[in-house]
């Protein structure tokens, strides 16, 4: 059994929303699926994608093939995570060495 990770449509007609699921190959897009992972709403300006990461590293170690679109929600829910850490991580870390280096430099050279 092939299994991939893709959008199925649940939304009413003219307003698309769409669920991130785990389901066989075989089955129809809108069809039987293994388990929803996510959701994409592509009507809202913010928000509009929520994927759990985890499940999908699961997956993905169990052989499922995701499919392009989700490919490139992964990518940005993974930067969105990344990013994030690395922004406040440099400039907390910045201003604790700077103010502590002083400090020794003087009393070594009285």
């Amino acid at each position: 059994m092939s299994v991939k990770i893709r959008l199925k449509r649940v939304g009413a007609k003219n307003h698309p929303v769409y669920r991130v699921v785990v389901a066989d190959s075989r089955s129809p897009r809108d069809g039987k699926f293994i388990e929803e992972i996510g959701t994409y709403h592509p009507a809202r300006t913010s928000d509009k994608v929520t994927i759990d990461l985890e499940r999908i590293e699961h997956w993905v170690g169990h052989g499922a093939i995701v499919s392009d679109t989700v490919k490139s929600f992964v990518r940005a829910a993974k930067r969105a995570v990344v990013a994030p850490a690395a922004d406040s991580a440099p400039a907390a870390v910045t201003p604790a060495p700077a103010a502590a280096a002083p400090a020794p430099a003087e009393s070594a050279t009285e």
